[in-house]
């Protein structure tokens, strides 16, 4: 008996059955159901290294191409190359770099994707979120919540670079996503420049204001000479073992993340300081704002210096070694997998 022509028809009949089943739009869940209900994270999002001395002047290339106006948002995509094709940095996390030239303004739009800047060159731009001002400076964490007005402006007289960080594949995933111009490019100012933070940021809130959990935070500029004068006031402590001293930003009215999809950290190491393995389900953004030093991301090894950006896919182990004291901004979608109670770590 030919052994091989017996296996044979059971799989030609699973072929049509295949087949029938597809005319109807079904399909066997036990040829995949591996893939979809993996033993651990399997990600497609690769470990990724941005050097921005390397990238710098491709953006400022950019300026001299297009105008800010033109563009509505004049960014080079940093796209990872797991996932080309979807203008993702992680499955769940857009980001790129925007320029805006001294003169320039980014006219005012919104849109249901939240969004969060961070300033890595230049001083004097702004940006203007539901009617206040804030001046940019280096290592500013500054957000636009979903939906809110927003422009950028630089009356100054250098060129500014920040990076955004977006949730645009989430809400493209859920179909979700709209957006809308202002019928002015600059906003009316409704407010002083400082207001909100002097409102929302100081261990007090207004006696009316009612915030439910998942909203996101009024305080919409986080100073990096804060975050650097907090961190330096407690750098004296024993760092973590796995994180060294890391904080993470929070919405002061209700200790939640400052946006709903979109949690973000900044970190200390001391020089010299090397982390234990560290694992964890949210795929994240890294930005050193000082200092340097080297990463390992499961096998992938890379060195760091200021402004670069690199990630870290999901469950893949985490080591980081400061060169000199450095300090790191990262953001990821922590706070969905948490409210869904996906959210999963491991110390190693």
């Amino acid at each position: 008996m030919d052994i091989t022509k017996v296996a044979t028809v059971p799989n030609i009949r699973r072929q049509k059955y295949y087949e029938k089943i597809g005319a109807q739009n079904m399909t066997p869940l036990w040829e995949v159901l591996g893939a979809l209900v993996p033993p651990q994270p399997t990600p497609q999002v690769q470990p990724t290294m941005w050097r921005y001395a390397a990238l710098r002047d491709q953006v400022l290339e950019a300026g001299r191409l297009i105008t800010a106006e033109e563009a509505e948002r004049r960014v080079l995509i940093l796209e990872n190359p797991g996932l080309k094709g979807q203008s993702s940095i992680t499955q769940s996390l857009y980001a790129g770099l925007q320029l805006i030239l001294p003169g320039e303004v980014a006219p005012s739009h919104r849109h249901t994707q939240s969004a969060l800047r961070l300033v890595l060159e230049g001083e004097g731009a702004y940006t203007a979120v539901d009617g206040e001002r804030t001046t940019m400076h280096r290592g500013d964490f500054i957000i636009t919540p979903a939906w809110t007005f927003h422009d950028h402006g630089n009356p100054g007289d250098q060129p500014v670079v920040w990076l955004d960080g977006l949730d645009i594949p989430v809400v493209r995933f859920l179909d979700a996503g709209f957006a809308e111009k202002s019928d002015s490019s600059v906003q009316p100012e409704l407010r002083p420049e400082g207001d909100s933070l002097a409102r929302y940021g100081a261990n007090m809130i207004p006696l009316d204001y009612q915030p439910k959990h998942s909203d996101p935070t009024r305080v919409f500029v986080y100073p990096y000479e804060r975050t650097r004068t907090t961190l330096n006031d407690i750098s004296s402590s024993a760092p973590d073992p796995h994180h060294g001293v890391k904080l993470r930003y929070i919405n002061p009215a209700t200790g939640a993340a400052p946006m709903p999809t979109i949690a973000a950290f900044a970190q200390w190491l001391p020089a010299g300081f090397e982390t234990r393995p560290y694992l964890c389900t949210d795929s994240t953004v890294y930005v050193c704002l000082e200092g340097a030093g080297d990463v390992s991301i499961g096998e992938v090894d890379y060195h760091f210096e200021e402004s670069d950006i690199f990630v870290v896919p999901s469950w893949h182990a985490l080591r980081l070694k400061a060169g000199r004291g450095t300090i790191l901004f990262s953001f990821s979608d922590r706070p969905i997998q948490q409210t869904l109670g996906l959210w999963r770590e491991r110390r190693l």
